[in-house]
């Protein structure tokens, strides 16, 4: 118990040194009165507090988190399956592995214009590129997951003259979950990362657009509380995403 407590203690003398160190360089490097003023912690907690009282930014929220979640189904509902082929066959791991870690490789952002003229503007190209920037840490981990597993195990589910089917369900797929979970709590990180810019592909919502709509309005403290905010609502993703971890490592 006192060392969780020590440890949360300095995770947040971390968070405050970290806010010190934002006001501090707005103090130094920008005049009390000129634009960087905007920018000071003072400014940005204001404006997020009113931006959080009047609740339009919950619906930019709300669009963004829906982007993620779709993005993130599509990517296990591929990634998980053909993890278990790859790490199941050890040829098919071998033809695969130099295309998957090409692929991986290219930036998810890169692939926006080609993206946007092929499906145009709208969620689609968003699901598509958050889809393909989980793909990988799942698929990987799932795959190492398999390679992975106690081939005692395996052993006893052919004693036990256990089909194919039976051998997925109660051997391998609960070997690799641990595993998964892995890959779901990268992808997440990968994915909060690629949502902001994704989201500036000519849509009408989401965090992404509003920080060009704060922009374009010149309302910089408020633009820097969109930065805060995505930080705060990234930090709590990754820690729901630990959370099913340990709660699954452990149980």
């Amino acid at each position: 118990m006192r060392k969780h407590v020590l440890h949360a203690g300095l995770g947040l003398a971390g968070l405050l040194g970290l806010l010190l160190l934002w006001w501090a360089g707005v103090q130094v490097f920008g005049a009390a009165d000129g634009l960087s003023a905007r920018f000071s912690p003072q400014a940005t907690l204001a404006s997020l507090v009113e931006l959080l009282e009047h609740g339009e930014v919950y619906g930019h929220v709300w669009v963004s988190l829906k982007r993620i979640l779709v993005g993130l189904l599509l990517a296990l509902l591929i990634g998980v399956p053909l993890g278990l082929l790859v790490g199941s066959y050890r040829h098919l791991e071998a033809a695969t592995t130099p295309a998957f870690q090409f692929l991986r490789m290219i930036s998810p952002l890169s692939w926006m214009p080609v993206v946007v003229m092929l499906m145009g503007v709208g969620d689609q190209p968003i699901y598509f590129l958050l889809a393909f920037a989980a793909l990988w840490p799942i698929l990987l981990n799932t795959a190492a997951g398999v390679r992975q597993l106690d081939p005692r195990w395996l052993q006893l589910s052919r004693s036990l003259s256990a089909t194919r089917w039976e051998t997925l369900c109660k051997v391998i797929i609960p070997g690799v979950i641990g595993h998964v979970l892995t890959g779901v709590r990268l992808a997440i990180g990968i994915l909060w990362i690629v949502l902001v810019p994704c989201e500036m592909l000519g849509v009408s919502a989401g965090l992404g657009y509003f920080i060009l709509d704060t922009r374009d309005r010149l309302a910089y403290s408020e633009l820097m509380a969109m930065v805060l905010l995505i930080g705060v609502l990234g930090f709590m993703l990754d820690a729901l995403a630990r959370g099913l971890h340990r709660r699954w490592v452990h149980a």
